[in-house]
């Protein structure tokens, strides 16, 4: 059988894009958005980790100020998903985000645990997701204002991993060390910096996805996911 996806009710009016692995029953994946919505981009990648044999729920975290956007990667677009994500309250999209993981867990297709992946604004709120949800493990690429939040490590104590690109104009070198020293000597954490990679180096659709770095970034995920799913 071929992946099969459809969008689902999380809880009044909040769903998420799912995507079912081929290859039966396993752990689970949340996926976040970028500020451009549950996108072509983003349901590719649910498909693509659906393909690697997780049971995946990309959850719409802007449905409060506009349910099922779309967006593509223009300046248009970009304006229109910044202002969306000022509409969105961080704190409540974390406890969307929470709803989106119970929802996943209780999934007859989910027999293992479930991570938070997430990209960009996603990135951000899988960080957040790891210390105020029942995850059990996140991958934060590119999160911006991770930095600004560094007080919720006293409480995240699950595996986390971080991707970073070395030339992202939008995260300073500078927020990266302040999230590498906050982590420091904890074992629950890894920090990867991707040396010629921009912001959204992951998505293949925007000009500045890189390959090398985005295939590495993902092997890194899939062995971090093995071993923080067992």
């Amino acid at each position: 059988m071929a992946i099969h996806t459809e969008w689902i009710d999380i809880d009044n009016g909040f769903q998420g894009f799912l995507a079912l692995p081929e290859a039966g029953p396993g752990p689970g994946i949340v996926l976040l958005q970028e500020i451009f919505g549950v996108n072509a981009s983003i349901q590719s990648i649910a498909r693509a980790y659906a393909a690697d044999g997780f049971t995946v729920l990309a959850p719409d975290v802007f449905w409060r100020a506009e349910p099922r956007v779309e967006l593509g990667y223009d300046d248009a677009a970009r304006q229109r998903g910044i202002e969306l994500m000022q509409k969105t309250d961080l704190q409540q999209a974390t406890g969307d985000v929470g709803k989106a993981v119970d929802t996943l867990r209780r999934r007859p297709e989910v027999t293992g645990k479930v991570a938070v992946i997430g990209y960009c604004y996603g990135g951000l709120l899988a960080y957040k997701a790891a210390a105020h949800t029942s995850a059990d493990a996140a991958v934060a690429y590119y999160g911006g204002g991770i930095q600004n939040h560094l007080a919720d490590a006293a409480q995240l104590d699950k595996p986390i991993l971080f991707h970073f690109g070395e030339q992202d104009s939008h995260i300073p070198l500078s927020a990266v060390g302040a999230i590498k020293e906050r982590f420091a000597g904890r074992g629950n954490a890894a920090v990867h910096i991707y040396p010629d990679a921009e912001h959204g180096f992951n998505a293949s659709a925007r000009s500045s996805y890189q390959q090398r770095a985005a295939a590495l970034a993902h092997g890194r995920t899939l062995v971090f996911l093995d071993e923080a799913l067992q």
